[in-house]
């Protein structure tokens, strides 16, 4: 005998049901862009912003603490949370990835869920163009 729980699970709008919420959660996946995660869904927002570090350590600071950016394509960009300046250097760091993709206008818009710093031997193999970071620090 079934229960009604594994009953639900062959009717097919309970099935349509699922295929949705499974379709509406690979819409919220994360596209790698190398250096930095893109939110897919048009709507979607980051709540916070995870910052990978090259020897593994990893900072998460919440997108609602984000006071002030600043991008100055020879310093590289500042991010300002409560008490805390990020400062992100490297290159191309606001460059047109692919179509309406730029990693600083993402971080405005909360669209950058991590980024994160590379390697040198990664950095030193990217394209002329790519998005490289080469250091973040947290003062």
């Amino acid at each position: 005998m079934h229960s009604n729980a594994e009953a639900g699970r062959s009717d097919p709008s309970y099935l349509e049901m699922v295929r949705h919420q499974v379709s509406g959660e690979e819409a919220t996946e994360t596209d790698d862009l190398g250096a930095f995660g893109w939110l897919r869904g048009q709507k979607e927002r980051a709540v916070m912003l995870e910052l990978r570090r090259r020897n593994g350590n990893i900072i998460g600071l919440g997108y609602a603490w984000l006071e002030r950016a600043e991008f100055d394509p020879s310093a590289g960009i500042t991010l300002y949370f409560m008490g805390k300046a990020v400062r992100i250097t490297g290159s191309n760091l606001n460059s047109e990835v692919r179509p309406h993709v730029r990693m600083f206008n993402g971080i405005l818009r909360h669209r950058v869920p991590w980024i994160q710093e590379t390697s040198q031997v990664i950095a030193m193999r990217a394209a002329k163009d790519a998005v490289v970071i080469e250091r973040i620090e947290v003062k």
